[in-house]
C-alpha cells in the first residue's frame, strides 16, 4: 500500500508527515532516510491504530497542497508500507 508523505525541509533537516493518518509525523536530516523513517512511522501508526479498533483509511490517490514560500525545499512524494500487515477500511 502506498500512502502520499509531504517531506519539508526545515533549519535542522527534515520534517514529514501524512495526510492520510492526522499525527503521523516524523524527523530526518536527508530526503533518503525521511521516506524510510517515515515508513516505520506509518506501519506503527497503523499497527496502534488497528489495536484501538479504528478504522484505518485506505490512502488517497492524491492530495491538494499549495507551496509554502517561506520553506526551502517541499516534496510530495509516495511511501510503499507492507499491506499484508494491515486491514484496510474506507
Amino acid at each position: 500500500m502506498r500512502y502520499l508523505v509531504m517531506i519539508r525541509r526545515t533549519s535542522t533537516g527534515y520534517s514529514i508527515d501524512v495526510p492520510d493518518l492526522p499525527g503521523c509525523i516524523a524527523t530526518a536530516g536527508t530526503v533518503e532516510n525521511a521516506r524510510q523513517v517515515i515508513a516505520e512511522a506509518i506501519e506503527m501508526h497503523l499497527e496502534l491504530m488497528q489495536q484501538s479498533d479504528e478504522s484505518i483509511p485506505a490512502p488517497s490517490q492524491r492530495v491538494e497542497f499549495s507551496v509554502n514560500d517561506t520553506s526551502a525545499e517541499e516534496l510530495c512524494t509516495w511511501v510503499e508500507v507492507d499491506e499484508s500487515r494491515r486491514p484496510v477500511t474506507s
